[in-house]
């Protein structure tokens, strides 16, 4: 597996962007996330976005941090917030997830966040235990979702 950085509208990217909305819609039955989210808002050094091909470079993987501060929406400074963690149905339960999510920390890390924060759903049980299993614990709900029943947010110490 080969994990390359990429521009938020890459081809690939958006492919898997859309790929990933539809999996919410089928899950949540509301179009996807209205979490606004601009392509410059993963340009270094205020944010990344990877994804993790293999040896052929097909996609698999994908996930991107963006910095937010003290915001109306919850956020604190110094966060990282996660975005678009996705891996393609076939290619779950090799540990690719995990992988990304680490590789996101340790960018996160390095440009001076010191808080990565998530939002994920009750309806994603695997999301959530791979986040429970990788350090993060529950915190204040924030961002778009924050005041729907189906929301859970977590947050982990860079």
């Amino acid at each position: 597996m080969n994990i390359r950085r990429v521009a938020f509208d890459h081809p690939d990217a958006v492919k898997m962007n859309d790929q990933v909305q539809a999996e919410y819609h089928v899950l949540y039955g509301d179009g996807g996330d209205a979490t606004e989210l601009d392509p410059a808002d993963f340009d270094p050094p205020n944010g990344v976005y990877l994804i993790a091909y293999d040896e052929s470079g097909t996609p698999l993987a994908t996930g991107g941090w963006r910095a937010r501060d003290t915001n109306p929406e919850g956020n604190l400074d110094g966060d990282a917030e996660l975005k678009r963690m996705y891996v393609v149905e076939q290619a779950r339960g090799l540990g690719l997830a995990r992988r990304v999510l680490a590789a996101l920390e340790e960018d996160a890390r390095t440009r001076g966040r010191v808080r990565m924060v998530l939002e994920t759903g009750t309806k994603q049980p695997a999301a959530i235990a791979l986040y429970a299993s990788s350090g993060y614990e529950p915190c204040d709900k924030f961002g778009h979702y924050r005041f729907h029943d189906d929301s859970r947010c977590f947050a982990k110490r860079l």
